[in-house]
């Protein structure tokens, strides 16, 4: 996972080399603008460090994985993650489909609510909402994806009878992948509508998180082991990899630096050997 942005390696270039190396996926995070008040701190948490430049300066995440998507073959391109409240979801609806259908089905939708209170202001969304924006969003676009005329009718999402193509080439749709912690809102959501968990190595509970979406599955009659398991941030030793797998995490993504091609180039071929591992 990187930022990609214009002070660092492009992501056509990349992709081609995340490939060649074996790796599974390539996952981009997006963010529209930061506001300069900076009222809210890094990731939420008082006492973060200063935020760093990289965060203003991504490209667009569905412009550069469609760029990545008709350079490759095999690479699984993943948002990491989409900003969903932020977003209109019928033009999200599209852009998902859109790039499932350029890679052939290679798709992977990461969502999550989003931290920064002035961010989600400028796009006209209130703090404490964003939750169930997201939430009517994506059983939105489900709808939009899945029918050929499609409507729906929630709080925050309306649309009437429409027609949207294309529709994803996966079937039913793109697996979508919640990241953040899994507090007891989270798993509902979890277990209601996403096909997998996602949370940042380090940062949240993966024990606790693991038995919050089960018991959400349970509430509801799901299978838990239906959910799929990932890790953002994960750490770059086999042994650890290892833990994690036994404790029922099926993908680890490792951070690549915000540095220049050179530098990101030599971290690529520092873990290519976990690939087998």
């Amino acid at each position: 996972m990187i930022f990609p942005t214009d002070t660092t390696i492009q992501p056509v270039e990349l992709g081609r080399e995340v490939e060649d190396r074996g790796f599974e996926s390539l996952w981009f995070p997006e963010h529209s603008h930061i506001p300069t008040s900076r009222v809210t701190p890094w990731g939420g948490r008082e006492g973060a460090p200063e935020l760093p430049d990289f965060y203003w300066r991504t490209h667009d995440q569905f412009v550069a994985l469609s760029a990545v998507a008709a350079t490759t073959d095999r690479l699984l391109l993943g948002t990491g993650i989409t900003l969903v409240a932020q977003r209109d979801p019928i033009w999200l609806a599209k852009n998902v489909a859109s790039v499932d259908s350029i890679s052939n089905g290679r798709f992977i939708f990461g969502v999550g609510y989003g931290w920064n209170k002035e961010e989600l202001n400028h796009h006209g969304v209130a703090y404490g909402e964003r939750r169930e924006v997201l939430r009517e969003s994506i059983l939105a676009m489900k709808e939009l994806w899945t029918n050929d005329e499609a409507e729906f009718s929630g709080t925050h999402v309306k649309f009437s009878s429409s027609w949207s193509w294309p529709k994803p080439t996966q079937s039913p749709h793109p697996p979508v992948i919640m990241g953040g912690a899994a507090g007891p809102k989270t798993a509902a959501h979890i277990a209601e509508f996403c096909d997998g968990w996602m949370p940042i190595g380090g940062r949240h509970g993966i024990s606790q998180g693991l038995e919050a979406v089960k018991k959400a599955c349970d509430d509801i009659g799901r299978d838990p082991a239906t959910v799929h398991i990932g890790l953002f941030g994960a750490p770059t030793d086999a042994a650890k990899l290892e833990e994690l797998a036994n404790e029922g995490v099926q993908r680890a993504i490792f951070m690549l630096p915000q540095g220049d091609r050179d530098e990101v180039l030599r971290k690529l071929d520092e873990l290519a050997p976990l690939v087998d591992a």
